[in-house]
């Protein structure tokens, strides 16, 4: 992959346990280079335990407008606790291709989901988690990760997350987001 090619890797932080009157989660995007070099940050919100995680992706990847980014990396399938994101819809809305990134493995989310939720809060949020693309196991740089690609092949999102994987299995731009979003959340929070 030519070193000039940009990802956007978008991660969230919610310290609960510091602040547990905070109803939203922090989002940070991080647009990086294929020869690892920070080219942009963006922030946005979702809601804690809500369904709006989905639009805040989209809303992250539109006002960072930087048509030049070729592929989103979600570091989170369910960020904000279970606010359970729709790849394919991120990828239609922002006409670029989706892979997320997981670093666990999972036997998956639908036993969190029925403890946390019942009632239509539950059956919404099994429905978005069972149209999912299929999880694939991925190995890169001897670390195993788990992958799910929308608006790409799986060769595509294996090359995708291995080019911008330089060392360890955290593909730089989730990485970076995941500090940004970190060191976002730490700012935003009361005296």
């Amino acid at each position: 992959m030519k070193s000039g090619v940009r990802a956007l890797g978008i991660a969230e932080s919610y310290r609960g346990d510091r602040c547990p009157d905070r109803t939203r989660s922090t989002l940070a995007g991080a647009v990086v280079r294929a020869d690892s070099v920070l080219d942009g940050l963006t922030y946005g919100q979702c809601t804690v335990g809500g369904t709006d995680a989905t639009e805040a992706v989209v809303s992250v990847v539109e006002d960072l407008d930087r048509p030049d980014v070729r592929y989103v990396l979600l570091g989170a399938i369910a960020p904000a606790w279970y606010n359970v994101l729709e790849p394919s819809r991120i990828a239609a809305t922002v006409q670029r291709p989706v892979i997320t990134v997981s670093f666990e493995a999972s036997d998956g989310l639908e036993s969190g989901l029925d403890e946390a939720f019942s009632d239509t809060d539950l059956e919404h949020r099994l429905e978005i988690y069972r149209s999912l693309p299929e999880r694939r196991t991925l190995s890169i740089n001897g670390e195993t990760v788990y992958v799910r690609h929308v608006g790409c092949g799986a060769d595509e999102a294996a090359e995708v997350v291995d080019a911008f994987t330089p060392s360890g299995g955290r593909p730089e731009p989730i990485r970076v987001a995941r500090l940004a979003a970190r060191a976002g959340d730490a700012y935003a929070e009361p005296d």
